[in-house]
């Protein structure tokens, strides 16, 4: 049996949460949850687990915020596909995010966040942005 791919993901609302991890397990990923960004960090830093992309909430709250993990993130894996999810801060994303990164605001599809996963890994390249 082929190894799906781990997808660190960063969401504190337990039931996004739960959207996500079956969206991304029906994408043919495994998602590894936590509800926090120091706790994202922390984890890539550790080195424990191949993990393929971050998927971040937006979010102000923590020791860390989204954007400063994504960045963390970067710097210790500097291929890392980033994908943003946002309800409200989107606007600070050109000047915030990571290069090469997608942001999705919310309310959207489930699909285009596998969607968007899948083509950073398989190509590289950035699907469309979403308004």
């Amino acid at each position: 049996m082929e190894e799906r791919p781990i997808i660190l993901v960063v969401e504190v609302d337990e039931t996004i949460q739960e959207l996500v991890r079956d969206a991304m397990t029906e994408g043919g990923y495994q998602p590894a949850m936590v509800t926090s960004a120091h706790e994202a960090v922390t984890l890539l830093q550790s080195g424990q687990a191949d993990y393929r992309a971050l998927v971040i909430d937006i979010y102000p709250g923590g020791s860390m915020n989204s954007w400063e993990a994504a960045r963390k993130a970067r710097k210790i894996a500097p291929d890392l596909p980033v994908v943003y999810m946002t309800a409200g801060a989107g606007n600070e994303w050109p000047s915030e995010g990571v290069p090469s990164s997608v942001l999705l605001q919310k309310p959207f599809a489930l699909a285009q966040l596998v969607t968007a996963v899948s083509q950073l890994l398989i190509t590289g390249s950035t699907p469309p942005r979403t308004p």
